[in-house]
C-alpha cells in the first residue's frame, strides 16, 4: 500500500499556470484509497484515491507554487517512450505467437500458414512492427545525442506521434492475432492465453500518457511551434 502520493492540485485560477505538484503523505490524515478493478494490466494496482481536508506542509511542494504544469510536462516524454517500448514488444509477442500457431494449426487439410489470407495478416503485422521499431530507435538515438533543452524542443511532437503509432500498431496486432487464434484467444488459458491477455491490455497503453487523438494533434502543433522557434519557412 502506497504511503506517498504525487499529486497535481489547483492552487489558483491561472489555468495551466495555476496548478502545483504536491507530495502528499498518507500519515497526514484524510487520505483514503480503494482498489479499482480494471479491464487489463491487473497487476497495476490502479487505485481510487480520496483526499478530505488534507493539510500539506509547504516543504512538500515539488518545484514552485502554480508552476506544476512544467513539472508534469517534463515527465511526459519519458513516460511516452516507456509506453512505446512496451507496445512494440507486445506487438512482437502477438506476431511471434501467431507465426508459431499458424505453423501448427491445420484447417481443411492445410496449415494456417499455407493460407494466403493468414500470410497477409502476418505481413501487415510485421510491416507495422518494423516501421514503428525503426522510428522508436531513431528518436531514442536523437535523444541521446541532444542535450535536454534541444530534445525537449525538437522531440516532444515526434514522440507524441510515435506514441499514437505504437499503440495503434499494438491494437492492430492484438486483433489480428486474435483472428488467427480464433476461439482459443477468447479463453484465459491454453495456447491463446497470451493473445487474450494482450488484447485486454491494449487500452491501458492507448489512453494513459495522452490519448491517440491528443497525441496526433500535439505532434502537429509541436512541429509548427518548432518551425516558428527555429525560424524555418514552410
Amino acid at each position: 500500500m502506497s504511503e506517498y502520493f504525487t499529486t497535481v492540485v489547483r492552487t489558483s485560477e491561472g489555468g495551466m499556470n495555476g496548478v502545483t505538484v504536491l507530495l502528499i503523505e498518507r500519515k497526514f490524515g484524510g487520505v483514503s484509497t480503494r482498489r479499482m478493478d480494471c479491464q487489463g494490466v491487473w497487476s497495476s494496482a490502479t487505485t481510487y484515491v480520496t483526499f478530505e481536508d488534507v493539510k500539506v506542509p509547504v516543504e512538500n511542494v515539488l518545484g514552485k507554487v502554480d508552476k506544476g504544469f512544467n513539472v508534469v510536462m517534463m515527465n511526459f516524454n519519458h513516460e511516452r517512450i516507456g509506453i512505446v517500448i512496451q507496445c512494440v514488444r507486445f506487438s512482437r509477442v502477438c506476431y511471434e505467437e501467431s507465426v508459431k500457431y499458424a505453423h501448427k494449426r491445420k484447417t481443411f487439410g492445410q496449415r494456417l500458414i499455407d493460407h494466403p489470407v493468414i500470410r497477409l495478416k502476418l505481413a501487415h503485422m510485421a510491416r507495422q512492427i518494423e516501421a514503428t521499431h525503426n522510428w522508436m530507435e531513431n528518436l531514442i538515438y536523437q535523444g541521446q545525442k541532444m542535450d535536454h533543452t534541444e530534445a525537449t524542443l525538437k522531440l516532444g511532437g515526434a514522440i507524441a506521434g510515435l506514441k499514437a503509432q505504437s499503440t495503434q500498431t499494438f491494437e492492430f496486432c492484438a486483433r489480428e492475432a486474435s483472428q488467427i487464434f480464433g476461439g482459443l484467444s477468447y479463453s484465459r488459458g491454453g495456447q491463446g492465453a497470451k493473445v487474450e491477455r494482450l488484447y485486454r491490455d491494449v487500452r491501458a497503453y492507448a489512453i494513459p500518457g495522452g490519448s491517440e487523438e491528443i497525441m496526433l494533434d500535439l505532434s502537429i502543433r509541436q512541429g509548427l511551434r518548432v518551425h516558428k522557434v527555429l525560424g524555418m519557412k514552410l
